[in-house]
C-alpha cells in the first residue's frame, strides 16, 4: 500500500484513466464489430440501403478511433492502422463487384520502345 499522500492520488488517477481508456477500447471494438456485421450484410445483399448502412457504421467507428487517439487511449499509428483495415475491408468487399478494367493496347511507339530496352 503507498504511504504518500501524492502516491495515494497518483493510484486514484491511474485507476480513474484506466477505467476511461477500457470504456474507449471497449466502445471502438463494439463499433468495429458493428461494422464488419454491416459490410458482411451489404455482400450478402448489395442495396443502396446496406451502403448507406456500411457507411454509417465506419463513420461511427472512424470518429470513435478519432476521439481515442485525441485522449491519448490508442497511439496514433495504432488508430491510423484500425481505420486503414476498416477502409480495406471496404474495398475488399466492394472490389468483386466491379468489372475488371481491360488495358488499352500498345501503340507502335510504344511496342518499339519496349522492345529496345529488353534487347539492351
Amino acid at each position: 500500500m503507498a504511504n504518500t499522500k501524492s502516491a495515494i492520488k497518483r493510484i486514484r488517477v491511474a485507476e480513474r484513466n484506466r477505467l476511461r481508456n477500457k470504456a474507449y477500447k471497449s466502445a471502438v471494438k463494439t463499433l468495429t464489430k458493428r461494422y464488419h456485421e454491416a459490410l458482411s450484410a451489404y455482400e450478402a445483399s448489395p442495396s443502396g440501403e446496406s451502403s448507406k448502412l456500411v457507411q454509417e457504421r465506419m463513420s461511427a467507428a472512424f470518429s470513435k478511433i478519432d476521439k481515442a487517439v485525441k485522449r491519448g487511449v490508442l497511439h496514433r499509428n495504432a488508430g491510423a492502422r484500425r481505420k486503414s483495415r476498416l477502409a480495406s475491408a471496404l474495398k475488399a468487399k466492394e472490389a468483386p463487384r466491379e468489372a475488371p478494367k481491360e488495358e488499352a493496347p500498345e501503340t507502335s511507339q510504344e511496342a518499339e520502345t519496349s522492345e529496345a530496352v529488353a534487347s539492351a
